[in-house]
């Protein structure tokens, strides 16, 4: 299926009332058949709804369809691409651990790792450039992952995703790229190597500047 076909149609198959649009399910709870029913939904022995904070049907369609234009296995929606930027390393790094970056970041990508992250405890290290040799030299046995934006906003510089990743799986860390300015459409980083996808949604995926959200996509 072509990257504009999944754009418009991914992920969502019409219900009972064939809507073509994808309906926004304004709930925050839904019903089971019985208990059983609902034992084996809150358990995850079956796939399905219980509370919203958990899991959304409107949410879902995106996720799967920015899983399927980036050709990874999965997605979350977030709040905002900085919550997609924090979940992905708070998921990898703890206390005493570091992460390299490119230099080139979006201001409050930047402020995250200049100024929230080291107050718990997670170093983030700025590479001299965005260069494989330059990120590669700041890697230690506590680095949990590598980090830069595909193309730097608003730096315009663009990374060798290849490059950078081979660094990555020579030392055996995730690579997480920011993929908020090429899109999908454009590059897909997972492709080439990249083991974790974020964006900002409301940039060029949005398209509109009228909704705030992110989206935190995976390889494996």
């Amino acid at each position: 299926m072509r990257d504009e076909t999944i754009a418009i149609h991914g992920g969502y198959v019409p219900d009972s009332t064939n809507a073509v649009a994808v309906p926004i399910y304004q709930t925050v709870a839904h019903e089971f058949s019985d208990a059983a029913h609902a034992a084996a939904v809150f358990d995850m022995d079956i796939p399905g709804y219980h509370y919203n904070r958990l899991n959304n049907p409107t949410n879902e369609v995106l996720e799967r369809r920015l899983a399927a234009l980036e050709r990874g296995v999965g997605a979350l929606t977030l709040s905002s691409g900085t919550a997609a930027v924090l979940y992905a390393i708070q998921n990898l790094a703890e206390t005493g651990d570091n992460i390299v970056s490119a230099p080139q970041l979006y201001g409050t990508t930047y402020t995250l790792f200049v100024h929230v992250l080291p107050r718990q405890g997670i170093e983030v290290r700025l590479a001299a450039d965005d260069s494989p040799e330059a990120i590669a030299r700041l890697i230690d046995d506590r680095t949990k992952a590598i980090f830069c934006e595909s193309i730097g906003n608003p730096a315009g510089n663009v990374v060798d995703i290849g490059a950078v990743a081979a660094v990555a799986q020579r030392h055996r860390i995730p690579f997480i790229v920011d993929n908020t300015v090429a899109t999908p459409l454009l590059l897909k980083p997972i492709e080439h190597g990249a083991d974790i996808v974020v964006h900002s949604l409301t940039k060029f995926i949005g398209g509109h500047g009228t909704t705030l959200g992110g989206g935190d996509r995976r390889r494996r």
